[in-house]
């Protein structure tokens, strides 16, 4: 039961993010007709719902413990370095400016597609593979639709400077620590550089 309450989080929330890719064009109808702040209020609204029925059922799911395979210890070591990775594309999207946006365009669905391998990478349970691998698919989809509207509206992004790659560089790693050491621990309840720990 409670891997049905995670796929029906997953097919609320990647589907509410996904109208962009499938149904752009009664987006875009339904903006107009409705107005931007109306659209956003329910967007925003099925997304939390959607998440918060995905944590849910995830934390459910988990604890029963079925289990597809066994990771290896060193998995955990290159999910943490693809981790790292994932946060400092994350933080890319936010810093204005950076060289890693001005190239790659879409650092926050690469980071969530960094993300996502990483997890599945470092766990085997049934329920880590419906979560992550629902999300690695969407981004996958999610960043290749993206690049394909970029070239037919020929969006140019503004070229960054070394400076503010910087910048991003470091406040990636630092979020990276902060999470990796502390914050992951505290929130998921699992030390990824635990002995029996796992990015997971």
């Amino acid at each position: 039961m409670a891997l049905i309450y995670l796929i029906a989080g997953l097919v609320l929330f990647l589907g509410v993010h996904s109208t962009r890719i499938f149904a752009n064009d009664w987006r875009n109808q339904t903006l107009a007709r409705i107005g931007e702040k109306p659209f956003k209020g329910v967007y925003a609204l099925l997304s939390l719902a959607g998440f918060v029925l995905l944590v849910w059922g995830y934390g459910q799911a988990r604890q029963q413990g079925v289990m597809l395979w066994n990771p290896p210890t060193a998995m955990r070591h290159i999910a943490a370095l693809l981790m790292l990775l994932s946060f400092v594309l994350l933080t890319a999207a936010y810093v204005p400016g950076n060289q890693i946006k001005a190239r790659l365009h879409h650092p926050m669905v690469l980071g969530t597609k960094v993300w996502a391998l990483a997890h599945l990478l470092a766990n085997g349970s049934l329920a880590d593979t419906v979560l992550f691998g629902s999300f690695l698919a969407w981004s996958v989809v999610l960043f290749a639709a993206s690049r394909k509207r970029d070239r037919r509206e020929q969006v140019v992004y503004p070229a960054g400077t070394a400076a503010m790659t910087v910048v991003t560089l470091v406040a990636g790693i630092a979020a990276w620590a902060v999470f990796a050491f502390w914050l992951h621990r505290v929130l998921i309840g699992v030390s990824p550089f635990g002995a029996m720990g796992s990015p997971g």
